[in-house]
């Protein structure tokens, strides 16, 4: 049988003597040339052909067929010519464009109605690449009758709401960022498919494509509280699986039009560039499983970048980090609708061998929308640590300050996920504050409001710091709290096997502070001061520091009341509302204005399994110290109370343990068992948020203004990443007489003073 399916493919050269010549929207000549040679020269490739060829068999015989059948019977129809297929396609178009209307019931009732939304994007594509695929098969009269229905029914339907004048409805914000590019990119591609029998479509297309300037560019709207369409990264504030949908109909769009009109100029910007990497940082790489997503807002936890990549590459824009993507994902798009679309655009690779540069950075940030990825690795089963402080609005939830944590292959900390958008819990639980990983104050967090008002000031991620085995993050999370909190700030540092949360909280009145935390598997309190979270291999370890840990040994809160409280609640399952899932909430019997709740995240490895790192907590007047020891290294973390906003007019000066600072956070690194007050053992120093690093009148780093700045190669040959005004003066300690150091990635010069033993740097311009 397989091979039959194969001769009748290479046999086609009969059946496209006699054919019309045509330019194709997607199944193009040359994709058609070159998935026949995949399946010659590829088995995965004929596999895949092979199963969709029998699911298009099965469509022969149903009796009503869905729009998205077309896409296959099409792909089906132009690999092998086989008429009935084209037959059954036609019988699909005929039965679709005798319709009154592609539009669902529920739209068309409103005032006025919407005639133009995602019934009738979705059922314009399907349809115009059904025609396309069928042209030269239907007559000269049945492709004037169905392109006269496609305007009738698909674009003009479209245009009118969205585009024309005098009547459109919609901007580029309504509904979301998403509904424009589905329902106005597929009206163009849809005129590009009848631009032989209706004599407006190929201008109707080129003011669309001309509309692109301003979609990817829109810079949202104050008094809606919007933001805009892209940050300037590539990022897609709704969430992974809207940037994926957004994304992909303007590609599907600009990927026809160049097809078609390959000689009229297409917008280029710099974005597209940057779309296919927010797909690759925002993906979780498992070993023999289906890769991973973050999951903020309205999105599955399945990556699915894998389609977008796809269409880039064959947009043009292509690298080995791209190849490596697609080669990697397992989810294959063969199991579900843009099957047709997987196969006819899948890439001709030179070779299958492809890794992630090893110098692509393992952080990102992306400012704009206030999401950040962190991981230790590329490599399979590794670790990531996502962070949101954003934007709440339609698909975007009520998350300030959360974040989700993958370990060792599985999702442990996790985003509640979401629903269905007809569910009640949809609105009253997965979309709000308590459905995530964040800060509660007298049982209240975000504005309940926010997912359909949007937020007013928005949350924000800053100073994102990668070293060799450091990563700092702060995220500002009082904007959407403003309400009921004036701080609320979250610290991560990332130190080897450990992440520390840090949460620095203020509110106007005392009242009871508490976290959330969301987890997979199984969850218990061991040995009285870990919480676990285990999910068959995967095992870390949740440890509160302050304002105290769980009760010692196991005991009994109602006798150590002092300590941190566990409860347990109830949440729902992902995309399972009717699931019950539990969830933990973590807080301290003191009503209190002001606290600081620092935790420690323990990653459980092979490595560490019988020796786990070593942690210890200290609190001295104005000041909290944790100490982590772990691979024959020690590293100090000292939080400077008075850096917290308490003083107005002076600095927040503080000698805590010999070090003299300003400094927000400091963090030194000694190797283990060596003199912590020798200045000459330190390995690395970070500050945030000071100005200077003393210790016995020797200056370590200092300048003018405020800064984060990690130093690695400390005395030695040191790499500064630094962060604070574009034009300043930093002096760092060096016993060495250097000239030079790295800044930024790249060699700065320096004058050398012997006798302060110090370099001094200028900083001019951020360079």
């Amino acid at each position: 049988m397989k091979k039959g399916i194969f001769l009748v493919i290479c046999c086609l050269s009969v059946f496209t003597l006699f054919s019309q010549k045509r330019d194709y929207l997607i199944y193009t000549d040359s994709n058609i040339s070159k998935l026949k040679n995949q399946i010659s020269t590829d088995k995965a490739v004929k596999d895949s052909w092979n199963e969709q060829y029998k699911k298009a068999k099965k469509l022969l015989k149903k009796e009503r067929l869905k729009s998205k059948d077309g896409l296959l019977l099409g792909l089906v129809y132009r690999m092998t010519g086989e008429e009935k297929f084209a037959k059954k396609l036609k019988e699909l178009l005929l039965n679709y464009t005798a319709k009154k209307t592609w539009e669902g019931a529920t739209l068309l009732k409103r005032t006025p109605a919407w005639r133009g939304g995602l019934g009738t994007s979705h059922t314009s594509y399907d349809i115009a690449i059904g025609f396309d695929c069928i042209y030269n098969y239907l007559s000269e009269t049945e492709r004037q009758e169905i392109a006269e229905d496609i305007v009738r029914l698909g674009i003009i339907p479209a245009r009118e709401d969205w585009l024309k004048p005098e009547k459109n409805m919609h901007t580029y914000d309504t509904m979301g960022h998403n509904w424009w590019s589905a329902c106005v990119y597929m009206s163009g591609l849809t005129s590009l498919a009848v631009r032989n029998e209706i004599p407006e479509a190929t201008k109707w297309a080129k003011e669309i494509e001309e509309s692109a300037v301003e979609w990817i560019n829109y810079t949202g709207s104050v008094l809606q509280n919007k933001p805009p369409t892209f940050d300037k990264d590539g990022g897609f504030y709704e969430s992974i699986g809207y940037a994926t949908y957004a994304a992909s109909q303007y590609f599907l769009f600009i990927y026809a039009y160049e097809n078609v009109l390959p000689n009229e100029p297409t917008y280029k910007s710099p974005i597209l560039n940057k779309i296919g990497d927010f797909f690759i940082n925002t993906t979780y790489y498992v070993k023999g499983g289906k890769d991973l997503a973050v999951n903020f807002g309205d999105a599955g936890i399945i990556a699915n970048g894998d389609r977008i990549v796809r269409l880039l590459w064959n947009l043009g824009y292509q690298n080995s980090g791209y190849q490596n993507y697609i080669n990697h994902l397992s989810n294959g798009e063969n199991k579900d609708s843009n099957a047709a679309e997987a196969l006819i655009l899948n890439p001709d690779f030179k070779s299958k061998d492809s890794v992630f540069l090893s110098t692509r950075p393992k952080s990102h940030l992306y400012k704009d929308m206030g999401w950040a990825t962190m991981r230790n690795s590329y490599d399979d089963n590794e670790t990531m640590l996502a962070v949101k402080s954003g934007f709440t609005w339609n698909h975007a939830h009520a998350d300030a300050g959360s974040y989700i944590l993958f370990h060792n292959g599985k999702n442990l900390i996790i985003d509640s996920g979401g629903a269905s958008y007809l569910s009640p819990l949809y609105t009253e639980f997965y979309c709000q504050s308590e459905a995530h990983n964040v800060i509660f104050f007298d049982g209240k967090a975000q504005n309940r409001k926010d997912p359909y008002f949007g937020t007013v000031n928005a949350g924000s991620l800053h100073n994102l710091v990668e070293g060799k085995d450091f990563k700092y993050l702060l995220a500002n999370a009082t904007g959407p709290y403003s309400h009921i909190l004036e701080r609320n700030y979250r610290s991560f540092i990332w130190v080897g096997d450990v992440i520390l949360v840090i949460d620095d909280l203020l509110a106007s009145k005392p009242g009871k502070f508490e976290w959330l935390l969301h987890y997979n598997g199984e969850s218990q309190l061991k040995g009285g001061i870990d919480l676990t979270i285990k999910d068959e291999d995967a095992k870390i370890r949740v440890r509160p520091l302050f304002p105290n840990t769980f009760p010692p040994g196991g005991e009994r809160p109602h006798d150590f009341p002092e300590h941190m409280l566990l409860t347990e609640k109830i949440g729902h399952e992902d995309h399972h509302p009717e699931e019950e899932k539990p969830f933990w909430s973590i807080s301290h019997f003191e009503e209190t204005a002001r606290t600081k709740f620092v935790s420690a995240i323990i990653l459980e490895t092979d490595e560490n399994e019988n020796k786990l790192p070593v942690i210890t907590r200290e609190q001295g007047k104005d000041y909290l110290k944790v100490s982590i020891t772990q691979k024959g290294e020690t590293t100090e973390v000292y939080f400077n109370l008075l850096a917290d906003g308490r003083l107005k007019h002076r600095n927040s000066l503080i000698n805590i343990d010999g070090w003299q600072t300003d400094a927000y956070i400091t963090v030194l690194k000694f190797d283990e068992g060596l003199d912590k007050t020798n200045i000459n053992n330190i390995n690395e120093v970070f500050i945030t948020h000071g100005s200077y690093l003393r210790r016995n009148g020797q200056v370590l780093i200092h300048a003018l203004s405020k800064y984060t700045a990690l130093v690695e190669n400390f005395g030695e040959n040191p790499n500064i990443n630094f962060q604070g005004q574009p034009n300043a003066t930093v002096n760092l300690y060096s016993p060495k007489n250097i000239n030079n150091l790295k800044l930024n990635g790249a060699a700065k010069k320096g004058t050398y003073n012997a006798s302060k033993k110090i370099i001094k740097v200028l900083i001019r311009d951020n360079k």
